[in-house]
């Protein structure tokens, strides 16, 4: 039993109220999952450059000084805004792999939680309401944003085994449920060269979604292969660099509500958490079907939606 929500903004006048509105939602899940929370906010693009969301358990020795030596590293200009146990860095568009590699060399224990042109993501051990006055998720803006409360049940309770996940550039993935055949996909998508970091079955299902895309497909094409190739019982909210999507298992046992009006999409675990949106008494509020794909994209028409085969 987790928690998730969700929320994309239609009318971007919202923006500087995203993570505000994001943390009331996520604290008001706190009892579905006390053991760690994470919010991935898309924010404001960095214009040919990389965001790489960092954390460090020791970020006084870690983030002393890593940009600099990073840059030097790489022979490339590389900025850096710490936020408590995280970083954020900016490195010039299609060297993350260069600043992986270098990281991995230059500061061991810093863990990668995101990358991409607009995606951070923030997540620890504790309460909802701790973590998201850690790093003053309340302040930051941007077009859209998913957040997990988490009741560990398949991997051990850790920073690194806390959602959202992220495997892909400026894609990020919250879950409900438990996969039970993420063992044998982790080793195929290995194979397959993508980068899992945890033994979490979360993680699995963000990288079956990234490599699926890796392939050709769109993101709605993934969700639709993910129903037939992932075995379990899941509700998956997914963000990418335009927009936002939702998918359950064919089964849905796991508690899911919406709600949108002309200025926002909003997901839930439960009512509770849309209640202090604003206009939610006149949205048009229902149960996401089983078996079924909701996307919406800043880049297409509001609403798409499609049922499965």
């Amino acid at each position: 039993m987790c928690g998730i929500v969700g929320l994309f903004l239609k009318d971007q006048s919202l923006a500087p109220q995203l993570g505000n509105m994001l943390t009331d939602m996520l604290i008001t899940m706190t009892d579905r999952g006390p053991d760690s929370a994470g919010i991935a906010i898309y924010g404001e693009e960095t214009g040919g450059k990389t965001k790489m969301t960092l954390q460090s358990p020791n970020p006084k020795d870690d983030f002393a000084g890593l940009a600099e030596e990073l840059g030097q590293h790489l022979g490339l200009v590389v900025s850096q805004t710490d936020n408590d146990t995280h970083s954020v860095l900016d490195v010039p568009a299609g060297q993350f792999e260069a600043a992986r590699a270098a990281l991995a060399e230059i500061r061991p224990s810093v863990r990668i939680m995101s990358r991409g042109e607009m995606l951070e993501i923030y997540k620890e051990v504790g309460l909802p309401k701790d973590v998201a006055a850690r790093f003053d998720i309340s302040s930051m803006s941007g077009t859209h944003g998913i957040g997990h409360t988490r009741m560990a049940t398949e991997s051990a309770v850790t920073t690194m085994g806390a959602h959202p996940f992220n495997t892909g550039p400026d894609q990020c993935l919250v879950h409900n449920g438990s996969l039970s055949n993420h063992n044998s996909l982790r080793r195929k998508l290995r194979r397959e060269g993508v980068v899992i970091q945890t033994e979490n079955d979360t993680e699995v299902g963000a990288a079956y979604l990234t490599w699926k895309m890796m392939n050709g497909a769109t993101l709605g094409e993934a969700l639709e292969s993910s129903l037939e190739d992932l075995d379990g019982f899941f509700t998956f909210v997914v963000g990418t660099k335009d927009g936002f999507g939702v998918v359950r298992d064919p089964i849905a046992c796991k508690p899911a509500v919406m709600a949108e009006t002309d200025q926002y999409v909003a997901f839930g675990s439960e009512y509770r958490a849309l209640v202090n949106l604003p206009g939610i008494e006149d949205a048009r509020v229902w149960e996401p079907e089983p078996a079924t794909v909701y996307f919406w994209s800043h880049n297409d028409s509001p609403t798409t939606t499609e049922k499965a085969a």
